[in-house]
């Protein structure tokens, strides 16, 4: 949970109504990794030891691929970040809640053909996978390490249609109030980074003018996570509590939840 202590440490700074309590700031982050390397292809008559190989046409050889795959757990345990030493999103994230939202992604949708896999989130240089229950990560993770590294030699593009990327939920609109301007900056510069520190994200859905409250989704591994109650309220609705002084709380809309269902106009 380093992004979220993070997060409260930042806000204690500035206020003394947040606290980081000991066991947050003690938990750490297990890293796993995995060397996948390609073999390089010689003729059946050469060893790659060979003399001979030095002085073969280029086209004979072909180079060696290697791919350094690290995993980094979450405060979900059903999700799992695995970083790829790439790049994944040049811009902003992508969440895929199902299968059929993963058509538009080979990535995802091929890590969705992986049995046991409920969800996929991409992240500037990550891919958080979440499990269903009743498979282990000794199964998943070798099956998942073979389907990135394939993607990545692959050469194939991250969207089939390169309008599909996720949409930028905090870009700040013309017609925006400055409160939501306020809000949609710290989401996007305070809050944003440290919650995809644990392999997730937030989308934002809205504000209620009349209630005060801010409407916010949950995605990738902070979606279902057993914490995402703790996130919200001691994290980023005390910080945005604290920064713009129209919120009055934050509330979480769930996937497949009706937008508009608030007693105000949303903005």
């Amino acid at each position: 949970m380093k992004g979220i202590t993070r997060l409260l440490n930042s806000l204690s700074r500035h206020t003394a109504s947040v606290t980081c309590s000991p066991s947050s700031s003690s938990l750490l982050i297990s890293h796993r990794s995995l060397f996948i390397s390609a073999p390089t292809h010689l003729p059946t008559n050469l060893s790659p030891n060979s003399s001979r190989s030095s002085s073969l046409p280029l086209n004979w050889i072909e180079q060696r691929r290697t791919m350094f795959i690290q995993t980094q757990s979450t405060p979900n345990p059903s999700s799992l970040m695995f970083n790829p030493g790439k790049p994944v999103m040049d811009i902003g994230s992508a969440d895929f809640p199902n299968s059929r939202s993963a058509m538009t992604s080979p990535l995802a949708n091929a890590i969705f053909s992986i049995d046991g896999v409920v969800r996929v989130f991409f992240g500037s240089d990550f891919v958080t996978v979440t499990k269903s229950d009743d498979v282990t990560w000794d199964v998943l993770k070798p099956e998942i390490f073979a389907v990135v590294m394939d993607f990545y030699s692959s050469g194939q593009p991250l969207f089939l249609d390169s309008q599909a990327t996720a949409a930028k939920d905090t870009a700040i609109h013309e017609d925006d109030s400055e409160t939501v301007a306020m809000i949609k900056e710290l989401l996007e510069t305070r809050i944003r980074p440290s919650v995809q520190d644990d392999g997730g994200d937030i989308e934002y859905c809205g504000f209620d003018t009349e209630s005060g409250i801010v409407k916010l989704r949950m995605q990738g591994a902070c979606s279902g996570c057993p914490s995402s109650s703790v996130t919200l309220k001691s994290g980023i609705e005390n910080m945005l509590m604290h920064y713009v002084s129209e919120v009055k709380g934050v509330e979480q809309e769930f996937d497949g939840e009706e937008e508009g269902t608030s007693s105000g106009p949303m903005e």
